[in-house]
């Protein structure tokens, strides 16, 4: 079975950026899904206030060797100054799931 997969989130203001940014990183392969889950509402500090905005979760699966990829994906396409990017590691999961994630992101 393959773990070297991760799930990242991040968050966009709104679906439009949500999708451009699923596009380039499934059109870019490093990337095998892109969930998007609208309604978010995020409560934040941010440059000395407490802000609440809107926000688009946006869930990638992917090999944890193309996270450096991912990065800079959303430090090119993100419009947000600090943008949200946590990757997190898949300790388990469906085996062929896992397969297909690491086939789908072969360049």
């Amino acid at each position: 079975m393959n773990t070297d997969v991760m799930l990242l989130l991040t968050t966009c203001p709104d679906e439009a950026v949500a999708q451009r940014l699923a596009t380039a990183l499934l059109e870019r392969r490093q990337a095998a899904c892109v969930s998007r889950l609208p309604g978010l509402t995020s409560s934040y500090r941010w440059e000395g206030r407490i802000a609440e905005d809107a926000e688009v979760l946006v869930l990638i699966k992917a090999p944890a060797a193309r996270y450096p990829d991912i990065e800079a994906s959303i430090r090119e396409l993100h419009p947000y100054e600090v943008p949200e990017l946590i990757g997190l590691p898949v300790t388990a999961g469906l085996p062929a799931y896992l397969d297909w994630v690491a086939s789908e992101t072969a360049p």
